[in-house]
């Protein structure tokens, strides 16, 4: 079932844009090919669309991924570009 994400030992911003039409196996393979990172680690890993007004979360729980997403009505979310930021 849905595990408490705030276990997560460490979180990481994928800065920039993400396609949120990318599901688990998509946004795992950007943390492993792009930042390098283990998706089967211990962390939350979040990522925003072009718009900003949608967000996704992936965090692994020990027996499977849990892929939560956040659609806004109204607003953006403030998200880093870059990596500096």
């Amino acid at each position: 079932m849905l595990g408490d994400i705030s276990k997560a030992a460490k979180i990481y911003i994928a800065t920039g844009y993400t396609d949120m039409r990318k599901s688990i196996d998509g946004l795992a393979a950007i943390v492993q090919q792009n930042f390098e990172l283990n998706p089967f680690q211990n962390s939350l890993f979040l990522f925003c669309g072009r718009k900003r007004d949608r967000m996704k979360a992936l965090y692994w729980e020990g027996d499977g991924f849990v892929l939560l997403y956040k659609r806004l009505e109204n607003g953006c979310f403030q998200w880093p570009r870059m990596h500096r930021q």
